[in-house]
């Protein structure tokens, strides 16, 4: 359910066509909450057809024309639900600590230059996550939207820096693994 309120988030903070939130979900919301192009669309849709959002009126009538879309008080009205209402932690579930865990049945053939593949994208990933920062939070930016929002890049940032600090552990730990292709 939580692709209409990304979309809601989006659209309270920029009115926007289909196109345009494809394009801002793929530079931000998207770094943790990703959605296709056609999802994206569906889900305008019934948001409209529910009353949360409506159309522009375009300025001159043209066929073909991309339809921008405001959140309605009955969108904001559900987005202020959404965010106050509790919500358990989801499982984590991640096939490389389910193909670790394989490892020590079938053997590790592979694996390790995988850790060093994920490794090599998840300090990009963090490399480009701090440039976001330096360049969208400098010192003294700190309304209200602008923490909330630097809160969540800081997730971002903090996740990336486990997940390289933890492959640089577990391929510390591989290169010390008796036998490691003997299985």
């Amino acid at each position: 359910m939580s692709l209409p309120h990304a979309i809601l988030t989006a659209l309270l903070e920029k009115p926007s066509s289909g196109l345009e939130l494809t394009r801002r979900f793929d530079r931000s919301i998207g770094y943790f909450w990703s959605a296709t192009h056609q999802q994206i669309y569906r889900e305008l849709g019934k948001l409209e057809a529910e009353g949360l959002i409506r159309a522009l009126p375009a300025e001159q009538p043209v066929r073909g024309q991309k339809k921008s879309y405001e959140v309605l008080p009955a969108g904001r009205a559900e987005l202020a639900r959404w965010t106050a209402a509790a919500q358990d932690p989801k499982p984590h579930r991640d096939t490389l600590l389910l193909r670790l865990r394989a490892a020590a049945m079938v053997g590790t053939a592979g694996l390790e230059a995988d850790l060093r593949r994920h490794l090599d994208l998840h300090r990009r990933q963090l490399a480009e996550y701090e440039k976001i920062e330096q360049r969208d939070f400098p010192p003294g930016k700190d309304s209200a939207q602008d923490r909330l929002q630097h809160l969540v890049l800081r997730a971002g940032i903090d996740l990336e820096t486990f997940w390289t600090q933890w492959l640089e552990h577990a391929l510390a730990e591989f290169a010390e693994l008796p036998g490691r292709d003997a299985k």
